[in-house]
């Protein structure tokens, strides 16, 4: 029985009719009417098959049947099952052929088949008319890219690359890279990339460029696109080859193209085109990324071998460029004609250590990472499961007959059968267009958030605020800022790390998201950054130090100050939660940078005794000093850990009994901002806890001071003598209206709260720097207030000598009371205790010295019996335990 068999790189659009079409013909040239037509389409079967491997099709005059090979599977098992299915035993030799019509090369090759029912047939060479026939029948069929099936209406699938007997027939000729090029590409693959998922990133930049190209040309010279209208970026793993193949639709290159541009390494294509436009001096706008021309040479990375087809419109011919990234390259006319239309496609030959860029999700991750704002579609060729219904189209008449009679007798029982496939189709990847590249008035709230929820990946959360800007000038380039809603709750835990919020493009190609183009204290924010003419070094990884880079540094800060103090005049409510979530870091930026503390101070906010909780973001300092009273000098302002504390603080009764304002600061930085930042306008900070307290508006003379401090002088001596280890001074207090006493800094030394801070810093126990020791051990002034019951009765008890060791127990009880109101913590908090369970008893009238009775029931030893078996159980433990059989248990 005469058998031809075609294996194929290509399929046309109906496999059926040209599968009967060709076996009705090949059987009526070798005139026997019962031949055989069996047809495997070895590349794009995955386009009709689920990628089940090679597919065949055995044909048969009139009728057709399919059957599913694995692409490793035996040729020859394929065809004896083939045989015994549709032929059974009774078959005669036949004719034998391969074919690859794609290149126009068909071939013979004898082959012997596994014996079947005894008989070992031998199928011989088909005779030479036979082939010339089939050259011409083949030559007719309509196989050109128009009758490709796929997702890219009607072209190549570009997802193969040359086959290796096309490789062993190109007529090539062999060049030498230029000089010093072994070391540079040794240099350029080992040392400049960091990471070399990189090589992606430059490969899809060149096709970019590539297509730019083409498209800056059609606008002068529609022709120029062809017949490949289409300009797009495809990408084609090929595990059985462990083959890379990226395409794309773009001006292509000529043999002596191929030769310059990728036989000469930082000789890019780019730069010359470049130079070309400005030489025309056109206007129209044209963006290249390429201009340092080594990025290609990034790809052998992960390559031992390379090859690179291409099609220029200057050039009839397709061409190829072939190399290992050793001394030199070959370049060749594609024996496969023009199958590009325009354009190039680079074969990868991936190492055995990358195979990990053949996963589809893999190029598609990196795809998105890199290059999900290149202005041209960019396509992955994935798989996909889908269910079908099972095609029992195959099944022999008689079964049909019964299957038929079975649902006369039982109808509605017979249920159709689903089946799920792996099917292949072209998935676009980079579907977010580049927001920034839009002028800002003509882009939506609705569309600035979706941006920042894909960016940020963030689905759900919706950002407080956002800038959109445009640098021009010297540097050019375009940016989104962001203020996200909520803040890292490491923030500064996180400042000596990288913060990855910026990213960084250059033409829309990400470069890299590591490089701080933000000050650490405005790390918080996330956006992007495009720049057009950004230098950029070989590697593109490490950007060069460069003038360009402090401008688009210097423009973000200050368009980033410039969105806080919009929101903060137009939304009042959201710059709350900005300051709740950020007012830290914004209070650090001011203590790092000099050139900006002035604006950033005008954006604080601090709830105060004039609005303490109902202004959602709190005050600022130039709404304080508009309701300063007449003749203060100072922004009065104090610090604790929650308002509520501050509130129940005793340094705020005179004040605020008279009216005037206090800042009421809870954030640990702001003492040390205060440090950096004495003073707003020309009003001076005062913290109401240290140091002496003046209005400005003191009545009292000087006279009447001093009169009234002689008169407390005893008071003041004997208190002094009682606390000496702790205070260094005592004096009438001008800051207290209901307490008795209060225990205030030095000017220069730790308030209550900086004391705490302190010590919080110490939680790891380790000795306290001398410094810090000598801050610590400073004394303080106890203020007393001459006014109060306690203090009078006190002076009393002084000037009649009537003191005894009761008084200088209440005295330093007192003394301790004050400082917890203060805000310092005791440091013998037992003492403390003791003492005031004994002013307590005699408040009572319970003895001093009398000790609880208390009937405490000792708790019984082990016996000797039960340490033994304790001893037994340890032991016990210790021996590993015995697999329990399941009739043990």
């Amino acid at each position: 029985m005469p058998i031809l068999e075609i294996t194929s790189n290509r399929a046309p659009r109906d496999v059926e009719s040209f599968v009967k079409t060709l076996s009705a013909r090949f059987a009526e040239a070798i005139g026997k009417p019962e031949s055989y037509c069996l047809v495997t389409f070895t590349r794009v079967d995955s386009l009709y098959f689920a990628g089940n491997g090679a597919a065949g099709f055995l044909a048969k005059v009139g009728s057709i049947g399919h059957i599913d090979n694995e692409r490793n599977a035996s040729l020859t098992a394929l065809i004896t099952d083939v045989l015994k299915k549709e032929l059974g035993t009774g078959h005669d030799r036949g004719y034998f052929l391969f074919s690859d019509f794609t290149a126009a090369n068909i071939g013979f090759k004898d082959t012997t088949f596994a014996e079947l029912s005894g008989n070992r047939v031998k199928f011989s060479r088909v005779h030479f008319v036979v082939f010339a026939l089939l050259v011409v029948l083949l030559g007719s069929v309509p196989t050109t890219n128009a009758d490709v099936q796929t997702v890219f209406d009607s072209q190549d699938p570009n997802t193969h690359g040359l086959l290796p007997q096309q490789v062993e027939e190109l007529d090539t000729e062999k060049y030498t890279f230029q000089t010093e090029i072994s070391r540079l590409m040794s240099l350029l693959i080992n040392s400049l990339y960091k990471s070399r998922e990189i090589f992606l990133r430059e490969l899809i930049s060149n096709a970019s460029d590539a297509l730019d190209k083409i498209r800056f040309l059609s606008l002068t010279d529609p022709s120029a696109l062809g017949e490949t209208q289409r300009l797009r970026v495809s990408i084609a793993a090929d595990p059985e080859t462990k083959t890379l193949i990226i395409t794309d639709t773009g001006v292509g290159m000529t043999r002596e193209q191929l030769k310059q541009n990728l036989g000469t390494i930082a000789k890019s294509g780019t730069a010359e085109f470049l130079q070309k436009l400005e030489s025309s001096k056109n206007d129209e706008e044209v963006t290249q990324i390429g201009q340092f021309g080594v990025g290609f040479y990034s790809v052998f990375l992960v390559a031992d071998k390379v090859t690179v087809a291409s099609k220029s419109n200057d050039d009839p011919d397709q061409h190829v460029w072939m190399s290992e990234a050793v001394d030199d390259f070959v370049i060749a006319k594609d024996p496969r004609g023009n199958t590009l239309g325009r354009g190039t496609q680079i074969t990868i030959h991936l190492k055995d250590d990358a195979l990990e860029f053949l996963d589809q999700n893999t190029l598609k991750k990196l795809v998105t990472k890199y290059s999900e704002f290149i202005n041209f579609p960019i396509y992955v060729w994935s798989s996909h499961e889908e269910t079908v219904k099972k095609d029992l189209s195959n099944e022999d008449e008689d079964n049909d007959e019964d299957i038929e009679e079975e649902k006369i007798e039982t109808p509605g029982e017979e249920k159709e059968e689903d089946e799920i496939k792996t099917v292949y189709k072209w998935d676009r990847v980079n579907t977010q267009k580049p927001l920034w590249m839009k002028p800002a008035k003509e882009v939506t709230d609705e569309e600035y958030i979706e941006f920042y929820r894909a960016m940020a990946k963030e689905p759900t959360t919706t950002p407080l605020s956002w800038i959109h800007s445009k640098g021009e000038g010297d540097v050019e380039f375009r940016s989104i800022i962001y203020i996200p809603h909520k803040a890292d709750p490491n923030f500064f835990q996180n400042l000596a790390e990288k913060v990855h919020s910026i990213k960084l493009f250059v033409k829309r190609v990400f470069i890299t998201d590591e490089f701080e183009l933000l000050p650490k204290w405005l790390s918080f924010l996330k956006g992007v950054v495009d720049a057009d003419d950004l230098p950029l070094n070989v590697s593109r990884e490490t950007l060069q130090k460069h003038r360009s880079l402090r401008v688009i540094s210097k423009h973000l800060v200050k368009k980033a100050l410039d969105m806080f103090s919009l929101l903060a005049k137009e939304d009042e409510e959201k710059y709350g939660v900005f300051i709740k979530e950020f007012g830290s870091a914004l209070k650090y930026g001011a203590i790092q940078s000099d050139s900006h503390r002035k604006k950033i101070s005008t954006l604080l906010r601090y709830p105060s005794s004039y609005d303490p909780v109902s202004s959602s973001a709190g005050v600022s300092l130039d709404s304080y000093i508009e309701r300063m009273k007449n003749n203060q000098k100072s922004i009065f302002y104090l610090s604790g850990q929650t308002v509520a504390e501050i509130e129940q603080s005793p340094f705020l009764e005179r004040l605020l009994a008279r009216g005037y304002e206090v800042l009421y600061m809870t954030d640990p930085i702001d003492e040390m901002l205060l440090q950096r930042m004495p003073g707003y306008n020309g009003k001076v900070f005062v913290n109401v806890a240290k140091g002496a307290l003046n209005f400005g508006d003191e009545k009292e003379t000087a006279e009447e001071e001093e009169k009234e401090n002689q008169r407390y002088e005893p008071l003041r001596k004997y208190l002094k003598g009682i606390l000496a280890d702790q205070v260094d001074k005592v004096v009438l207090s001008k800051r207290l209206t209901t307490s008795c006493m209060a225990i205030v800094a030095s000017d220069v030394g730790l308030t209550g709260h900086m004391e705490k801070l302190m010590a919080a810093q110490n939680v790891n126990g380790k000795e306290q720097d001398a410094m810090l020791q000598f801050m610590l051990s400073q004394k303080k002034t106890l203020e007393i207030n001459p006014a109060h019951p306690i203090v009078k009765t006190l002076l009393d008890r002084v000037e009649n000598d009537d003191i005894d060791q009761d008084t200088e127990e209440m005295v330093t009880v007192l003394y301790e009371t004050t400082a917890i109101r203060s805000g310092y913590p005791l440091k013998d908090l037992n003492s403390f205790t003791k003492r005031i369970e004994t002013i307590i008893r005699k408040g009572v009238g319970a003895s001093l010295t009398e000790e609880p009775e208390v009937d405490v029931e000792v708790a019984a030893e082990k016996s000797e019996e039960e340490k033994i078996k304790d001893q037994e159980f340890a032991k016990s433990a210790d021996v590993e335990a015995e697999e329990i059989t399941h009739d043990e248990l």
